[in-house]
């Protein structure tokens, strides 16, 4: 599994987001070794869509998500926004370019400073970059407070802690759009919240990407969650990317066993549907020693000595679906041959 390969890159003027040969390593301390968070991730993202990255915890995800705002910088590889490579400005340009991409955080309580009030913790961008007066500055707080279904004259008086997990997530969306940015990466913003609190600000996220015209790289472990709100999903394992693939198309028919796995441990809230008995044993290898060869091998049901010492490269195995798989699936559950 997990492989590398740019196959999957697209040609396009729309391209607003290209990331290639992305690595983010981390030193352990004084032993010379090093954690591999990312190990040489390629990916694009058109302008108006949402890219959903999954995985299990680990695999380098909000890693990912964190390397595109350069926080911190990555070991390696190309970062290009809105043409512009991230990688090569210096501290005061890359300030400014975060302007345009912005993040959501996965806990929205302890993301907003507890001291200030709701309404000054929005508008701070806004004071910072000194744009528009005061007055013109607090009514775009309120519409877009409004927007998310805050209520203004509450927040020009609460601080944080006096607001639910969900409403202080619609407060960050809030905060993430008052600089007018075209790109917001998503850190898992539902995970710490209730399932019915979850479908309310997944559906706001698309009413305010239609709305704002945004493009979203939405970071997630749970495949049920971003496939209601993604066009395209990348999945990823141990810092690697094993399938990339849309949507419909990767719930429909997974081509890779990683994503079978975790597409057959989705729970189903029917007790006449059979359990489906997922095929996968152990942890996940440690990222600082990970094996040769496919990532996933020690775990796979299909690996063989091909994959514990051969690397699989991202390959077409049907229109618009990338796989890394030296023996990848058809249907969810028969090798098929990939395209060279």
């Amino acid at each position: 599994m997990a492989g590398t390969g740019k196959a999957h890159l697209r040609d396009s003027p729309d391209v607003l987001l290209r990331v290639e040969d992305l690595v983010m390593e981390f030193p352990v301390g004084r032993t010379g070794l090093v954690v591999h968070a990312v190990s040489g991730i390629s990916f694009d993202v058109l302008r108006g869509e949402t890219l959903g990255v999954v995985g299990e915890s680990g695999c380098g995800k909000s890693t990912t998500g964190k390397a595109l705002m350069m926080l911190p910088r990555p070991t390696s590889g190309s970062v290009m926004f809105e043409g512009t490579e991230l990688t090569a400005l210096p501290p005061d340009q890359m300030r400014a370019a975060r302007t345009r991409m912005q993040m959501i955080f996965q806990d929205p309580i302890s993301s907003l400073n507890p001291r200030r009030k709701v309404r000054d913790i929005v508008r701070e961008p806004l004071a910072i970059w000194k744009r528009g007066g005061k007055e013109e500055q607090l009514a775009k707080v309120d519409a877009l407070l409004e927007e998310v279904g805050i209520d203004p004259q509450r927040a020009a008086e609460s601080q944080a802690h006096q607001f639910s997990g969900g409403q202080c997530q619609r407060i960050s969306i809030a905060r993430s759009l008052v600089l007018d940015p075209t790109l917001i990466i998503c850190d898992e913003p539902v995970s710490a919240l209730d399932v019915s609190v979850q479908a309310q600000v997944l559906n706001l996220l698309e009413d305010l990407k239609a709305k704002f015209g945004l493009t979203l790289v939405f970071i997630a472990h749970d495949l049920a969650v971003v496939k209601n709100i993604s066009d395209r999903i990348q999945v990823m394992y141990l810092g690697k990317i094993c399938e990339v693939a849309s949507s419909d198309d990767l719930y429909a028919s997974p081509a890779h066993h990683y994503t079978k796995v975790l597409l057959d441990s989705i729970p189903v809230p029917d007790p006449e549907i059979a359990v489906h008995q997922v095929a996968i044993e152990g942890e996940p290898p440690s990222p600082v020693l990970p094996p040769p060869g496919c990532r996933f091998n020690p775990r796979c049901p299909a690996a063989d000595d091909r994959c514990r010492s051969e690397e699989p490269q991202l390959r077409e195995i049907a229109t618009s679906h990338f796989v890394a798989c030296h023996h990848p699936l058809v249907g969810g559950d028969a090798p098929v041959a990939v395209r060279a």
